[in-house]
């Protein structure tokens, strides 16, 4: 009974993982670059703001995406496992909300820091 409640967990796990992809309609432009194209400038800070920007899109959302994965395997764990075993899921829980917490607010603390860079 236990092994088939695991493996009902482990399906449900997969679909909701699938289940949350987002799709994506983009368009594929090839742009070549060539010698003469290449004018030798230094980025300028817009450009490096952007990069920055695009950065930290990549990397809050791949924390987000990732704590929820663990949040969900915590959860179901929790669920099936005994009084000795939630108990130690209850000791992880808070340094992994705290961990969330800082991966959710990451690109708002970024602009907070930059903006008083700026100043």
């Amino acid at each position: 009974m236990k092994k088939t409640m695991k493996i009902i967990s482990a399906v449900l796990v997969a679909i909701m993982v699938l289940a949350s992809a987002t799709p994506i309609f983009a368009t594929a432009t090839a742009t070549y670059i060539t010698p003469s194209a290449m004018t030798g400038t230094a980025p300028t800070s817009t450009q490096i703001q952007e990069f920055g920007n695009k950065v930290i899109g990549v990397l809050t959302t791949a924390g987000i995406v990732l704590s929820v994965i663990i949040l969900l395997v915590l959860g179901i764990k929790y669920m099936m496992g005994s009084a000795e075993e939630k108990a130690e899921y209850k000791k992880t829980m808070m340094p992994y909300l705290i961990g969330a917490l800082l991966i959710f607010s990451a690109s708002t603390i970024a602009n907070i820091v930059y903006n008083f860079a700026k100043l």
